[in-house]
């Protein structure tokens, strides 16, 4: 009898959406260190008139991130809105089987690249793929929804906190593993070929599951409306509030500005990040540019453990002022980084910047009654995407006209931008500080 029970139990689990998670983050983290070196290794060769042989590389480099990860912020906004009215009117499993073919197709196209040594551009076209399929923009609303299908509302919190823990855990081994598995290499495959296998085998794997394991919890037509919209709950950690019968539009709009601004900060250092860890003094090759992935997962649960920590004793405001404090110090201080163990020392000090967007939205959700949650919600992120059509190209130049003097500048004015967050923050919690209290767990 035990052993059935346990076969049962485990083919279970097979079915919940969990096994997909940690599947998709671990081939997403070994896909995105070989992606990191293949640009590196074909960059090697540009040229620049007026700078070194390295400056040209980082240039080189920071261009197709630039053009890359535009068309990756871009393309999936109208899809993954018609996959989001798709699972609102029962095909669940839509968000989540479009954004994995996507992913899937994505990682075929870098293996044939590396290959058979097409133009790295051709990555253009798998980025435009992947955001037509609705990438994570609808997947992880969707991963986020299914989870909250499958628990009662007393465990919602947890089974979701579980949820972003498990992400941020396989985040750290495949980064961990990633740097490693790049190294593999035979005479008839070279470097990198053998962990974009097992990266695009991974991603292969999870879509077959979603596709034939995974199981949906149906949502009727009398099931009531606050089970019919799950979404918002899935994107917050915050305890149930009344909703307000008027939108707060004073507070709305500081809160906006405040996303948009600590969002322009992070976005724009990582969108360097990559490349500066790969130019003198740092040098780094593809192990240690693993290890610094893990580090950069690390902090997403340590932002999450730390919700649970400060939500005991702190207000809404307060969180997001710890985590743009933590990541305000940290980015800093990555200006002046020029060894690998100062460079942990500057991520250790980030640790809680993770906090502050997650707890933006559930502020949101607080400022507008409960038929307006979802599309204020939706604005938001609207106005982060189109956002990045500044930063991104904004942070990418300035990086690489400060390459001779002063590398780090990108990261000073990340800090700054997080600073200026800080404000609408700030007034916010002098306007109503009474009503920003976590309800004591």
């Amino acid at each position: 009898m035990v052993v059935p029970n346990l076969c049962q139990a485990a083919f279970a689990m097979l079915r919940q959406i969990e096994p997909i998670i940690v599947l998709e983050q671990l081939g997403s983290t070994l896909f995105d260190t070989a992606l990191q070196m293949v640009v590196w290794d074909r960059c090697a060769n540009a040229t620049d008139p007026g700078h070194s042989s390295e400056d040209a590389q980082q240039k080189a480099m920071t261009d197709f991130y630039m053009i890359n990860n535009l068309i990756i912020q871009l393309t999936p906004i109208f899809p993954a809105l018609f996959l989001a009215r798709l699972s609102d009117r029962g095909r669940r499993k839509a968000p989540i089987v479009s954004p994995l073919t996507g992913y899937l197709l994505s990682r075929v196209i870098l293996l044939l690249v590396v290959v058979l040594k097409l133009p790295l551009q051709v990555m253009f076209a798998a980025g435009a793929v992947l955001g037509l399929s609705g990438g994570f923009t609808a997947y992880w609303p969707g991963v986020m929804t299914l989870a909250s299908l499958g628990s009662t509302a007393a465990d919602r919190s947890k089974v979701l906190m579980r949820v972003e823990f498990m992400y941020g855990l396989a985040g750290v081994v495949g980064s961990l593993a990633s740097g490693h598995l790049f190294h593999l290499y035979s005479s008839s495959l070279g470097h990198g070929t053998i962990l974009l296998i097992i990266s695009t085998l991974l991603h292969l794997l999870c879509l077959l599951h979603s596709i034939f394991l995974l199981q949906v919890k149906g949502v009727s037509d009398g099931e009531p409306e606050e089970n019919r919209h799950l979404l918002l709950r899935a994107s917050t950690n915050s305890s149930v509030v009344e909703a307000p019968v008027e939108i707060n539009r004073v507070n709305v709009a500081l809160l906006f500005v405040a996303a948009i601004l600590y969002d322009f900060a992070v976005g724009g250092a990582i969108e360097v990040l990559g490349a500066f860890v790969l130019r003198a003094p740092l040098s780094w090759n593809a192990t240690l540019v693993g290890y610094g992935n893990a580090a950069g997962c690390v902090i997403f649960l340590t932002s999450y453990i730390g919700v649970i920590g400060f939500r005991r004793c702190c207000s809404d405001t307060s969180l997001i002022l710890i985590g743009m404090v933590s990541f305000a110090v940290g980015i800093y201080f990555m200006s002046f980084v020029t060894t690998t163990l100062t460079f942990y020392l500057a991520r250790a000090l980030t640790l809680f910047a993770l906090i502050p967007m997650t707890t933006i939205r559930s502020l949101l959700s607080q400022q507008v009654p409960a038929s307006s949650c979802g599309m204020t919600l939706t604005f938001l992120q609207l106005a982060l995407k189109f956002a990045s059509l500044a930063y991104i190209p904004a942070f990418t130049k300035i990086y690489q006209g400060t390459l001779d003097w002063f590398p780090g500048f990108v990261f000073t004015l990340a800090s700054i931008f997080t600073v200026l967050g800080m404000t609408p923050i700030s007034i916010i919690g002098c306007r109503s500080p009474q009503r920003w209290q976590y309800e004591k767990i």
